[in-house]
């Protein structure tokens, strides 16, 4: 096997794998934006004063501050598409 030849094999294989934990992060992103949603829809069938309760628990504080936290890594996945999609645009400009 030539020397391009492995390199565009090599190439092949990390596109592979970034569309690979693209695909694995999006699933991870969108389950729990859903739970997030259930989570929500439950809230508002508790009464008020059971919601004021569960909203001053350390626990719903841990939940509020790992939302914001996924806010961000959606931002980063958005990112890395589109480093990949440059690097697929890169990678074919090269052949």
């Amino acid at each position: 096997m030539t020397e391009e030849e492995q390199s565009r094999k090599s190439s092949d294989e990390d596109v592979e794998q970034a569309q690979l934990a693209h695909s694995i992060i999006q699933s991870l992103l969108e389950h729990t934006r859903l739970l997030s949603d259930l989570i929500a829809l439950m809230a508002q069938t508790l009464d008020r004063d059971t919601t004021k309760a569960l909203t001053q628990t350390p626990v719903w504080a841990a939940y509020l501050d790992s939302r914001r936290s996924m806010e961000r890594t959606r931002d980063d996945v958005e990112k890395f598409v589109e480093l990949m999609k440059k690097g697929d645009d890169d990678a074919g400009k090269s052949e």
